[in-house]
């Protein structure tokens, strides 16, 4: 039987109520503090988060600068490629895409994971991130047969460096690459895909040659679909530069020392400025625009002769009797009068060590004069010995040797100028007499680089100023020192330089259409090896031991001054080898003369 509740007697739960309506109380106000909170105290910040997603930034590559000569040849340009980017937003299935991406690319997937993760750490969602580089025309057309089955992915148009002259300038330009994780991580204005400058040129002036991106604001769908776009900021495309150095006679210099190694400087003495800057062998800076492959670079490590290296500045040696020009100014410096002399016998005699002069007969009595003439080392042994070896540094260093001379390109070095604190600080050991006869005519630990060369010999013709070296025709000259020596030291100087060129040992560079002085150098390798009685011949040597050949050299010629230095690198005697591709130097310089004036300037 049910039981019946007449109406008038219920009574609802008054608890159970109560807990109800304070229960929906609780949920309106949580519902309206939620509110407030969305709406107006993080209103802004939501708001532009909205925004944001309705609005995509592009951003647009700006033209690296181009590099011209002081000719307008271009010597560094841009030119258009292909890419293909992945946005990995519009990208239903990453790891297939990345998959089809290294069969199209040729390369190993797990490469291209391994660059597409670390890429997408450094990018805004949307932002396209770069898989393959610089594609082929007909990868090209192969990827665009079957793009529409891969969303997400994108062929777009980039430039990329390109260097006409290749090998040439290869030194002296440097290359650009992509930027590697840690320059990533250090500048924030960088982006997966962007071409940095990694050497020379490149690298130095790399702020003023890359410019600065634009962006285009993009409004978007729910469904990321573009609605419109329009240009938010313009891109400043990079610099033009244009150097001081001329590429034809870059060229022709280059081929002259041929399959040689070594370097050739060509420098204008009053401004500093380079008007070619050579050395061999070289390599082709395209090779690292894409990428350089494993093959290529194993071929460059492992080549003997060092082709990655930039001897004019990067290489350091002997300097051999070059030095004594050097130490010509020191003699003078120290009152050491041009008529004094020593009598050269063919050696000196130190302790129970003989050292030689290069001619084993000897000079007989040299004064300064026929010291540089001649380049007899037992003049230079015992006025050395007598000043000692501090005083020939602290000299040398006023000179402009053992540090850097400044010139826009890395890691020039600074070369080596002894002294005893240097020796006890390097070895740990005392310095001995016979280190001193060694310096004196640049020979033991004393290091010095082409280019400080051509830089000391500069500042006999402009009056001491150790001029900057300029690779920008636009840069102003700048004076980084003055040498230790009298107007009337730098002359007497010069005269010995120029009756050396005339009757001396640098005499193969005489010649009848310009004033020239030069002074040739033969740097030892090795200890000299005797046969007998006679010193061993260069073409019995071993290529390593065989001694650098040198010549420091200048010309006058309608007003104007140059400078010319040639090194090569285990090359033999400084007036046999290095002497004839000066003669070469001028010849292009100065245009070259009559058959029969040539053939006398030979002689």
């Amino acid at each position: 039987m049910p039981i019946r509740i007449e109406h008038e007697e219920y009574a609802p739960p008054r608890i159970g109520l109560l807990l109800l309506q304070c229960l929906i109380a609780l949920l309106l106000c949580v519902f309206i503090a939620r509110f407030w909170y969305l709406q107006i105290h993080k209103g802004d910040e939501y708001a532009k988060q909205a925004l944001a997603n309705r609005i995509r930034q592009e951003h647009i590559f700006a033209s690296r600068g181009i590099i011209r000569d002081v000719k307008g040849t271009i010597l560094a340009d841009n030119r258009q490629t292909f890419s293909l980017v992945l946005v990995r937003e519009n990208c239903s299935d990453i790891p297939s895409t990345l998959a089809q991406a290294s069969l199209w690319g040729n390369i190993p997937y797990e490469q291209l994971t391994a660059k597409f993760n670390r890429d997408r750490r450094k990018v805004k969602p949307f932002e396209p991130i770069t898989l393959l580089s610089d594609l082929k025309y007909d990868k090209i057309l192969r990827i665009e047969s079957e793009l529409a089955n891969w969303p997400g992915l994108e062929i777009v148009m980039r430039q990329r460096r390109s260097y006409p002259l290749g090998p040439y300038f290869a030194h002296i330009l440097g290359y650009v690459a992509e930027v590697n994780e840690k320059e990533l991580s250090e500048n924030s204005k960088f982006m997966p895909g962007d071409l940095i400058g990694k050497s020379g040129i490149e690298y130095t002036f790399d702020n003023r040659l890359r410019g600065t991106k634009g962006r285009y604001s993009i409004n978007v769908d729910v469904l990321g679909n573009s609605l419109g776009k329009h240009l938010e900021e313009k891109p400043m495309n990079g610099e033009n530069l244009t150097l001081c150095l001329d590429a034809d006679l870059q060229r022709s210099l280059t081929d002259l020392l041929g399959d040689k190694t070594g370097s050739i400087i060509v420098l204008e003495p009053q401004t500093g400025r380079l008007k070619a800057l050579v050395t061999t062998p070289s390599y082709d800076n395209n090779l690292f625009i894409g990428g350089l492959s494993h093959s290529d670079w194993k071929q460059l490590r492992d080549d003997p002769l060092h082709p990655l290296q930039n001897r004019t500045i990067q290489s350091s040696y002997p300097p051999g009797s070059v030095w004594k020009l050097m130490m010509a100014g020191l003699f003078l410096r120290n009152g050491i009068s041009t008529g004094s002399g020593v009598w050269c016998t063919g050696a000196i005699q130190m302790g129970n060590r003989q050292f030689r002069c290069w001619k084993a007969s000897g000079h007989g009595f040299v004064n300064f004069e026929s010291s540089l003439l001649h380049s007899c080392d037992v003049y230079y042994y015992v006025y050395g010995e007598k000043l000692g070896v501090d005083r020939i540094e602290k000299f040398a260093r006023a000179c402009g040797f053992g540090t850097p001379t400044g010139i826009d390109l890395p890691h020039e070095k600074g070369g080596t100028v002894p002294s005893i604190a240097w020796k006890k600080r390097r070895f740990g050991t005392n310095w001995v007499r016979g280190e001193t006869l060694n310096v004196s005519i640049g020979q033991g630990y004393t290091l010095v680089t082409p280019l400080q060369v051509a830089v000391f010999v500069g500042s006999l013709l402009n009056g001491g100023k150790l001029m900057k070296p300029l690779l920008l025709l636009d840069e102003e000259p700048a004076v980084r020192g003055t040498t230790p020596m009298t107007e009337q030291d730098r002359r007497i100087i010069l005269e010995g330089m120029r009756k050396t060129a005339d009757i001396g040992t640098a005499r193969v560079l005489r010649r009848k259409d310009a004033i020239i002085g030069g002074k040739t150098g033969t740097a030892q390798v090795v200890k000299i090896r005797m046969i007998g009685s006679r010193r061993q011949r260069t073409s019995e040597m071993a290529y390593k031991e065989r001694d650098h050949a040198w010549i420091a050299s200048w010309g006058k010629k309608d007003g104007k001054d140059i400078v010319v230095v040639v090194m090569l690198e285990h090359g033999g005697s400084g007036s046999s080898a290095a002497g004839p591709i000066a003669r070469q130097v001028y010849d292009i310089l100065y245009a070259a003369s009559s058959p029969g004036q040539t053939e006398q300037n030979r002689r």
